[in-house]
């Protein structure tokens, strides 16, 4: 897998052996609440967050629940005080945004909060290899 360049500009290249264990596994949960179908005609995918938006109060807190996992995960992993913060951030921005009838439902579909989450712990853990 690659992460993007190094200092002089080479691309970094990351085993799964180098990852912490559990990445693969918030990827999947990610891909699940945020890019799991992809809707026809427009070639954009959405996922099962803002699907479960549509229903009132307890889809967006079901959404949330899961999410945590992923920050719960980063933290067992070992990622720094900062980034479990902006990741809880971003479920917090979801989660309000999202608890908005209609539009939040809309916005859940393009924050991808998960999503933005799992780049954190790759850019966290790619700069330790």
């Amino acid at each position: 897998m690659e992460l993007g360049p190094d200092e002089e500009g080479q691309p970094i290249e990351v085993s799964v052996e180098d990852e912490p264990p559990g990445m693969e596994r918030v990827r999947v949960v990610a891909d699940l609440l945020d890019e799991a179908i992809e809707i026809p005609g427009i070639n954009y995918k959405i996922g099962l967050d803002p699907i479960l938006g549509i229903l009132p109060v307890g889809g967006d807190a079901v959404s949330a629940a899961i999410s945590l996992y992923i920050v719960a995960e980063g933290a067992r992993m070992g990622a720094s005080r900062d980034t479990v913060l902006k990741m809880l951030f971003n479920i917090g921005v979801d989660t309000v945004i999202g608890s908005i009838p209609v539009l939040g439902t809309l916005i859940d579909a393009v924050w991808k909060a998960n999503e933005r989450n799992v780049a954190l712990l790759e850019d966290e853990f790619s700069d330790s290899v």
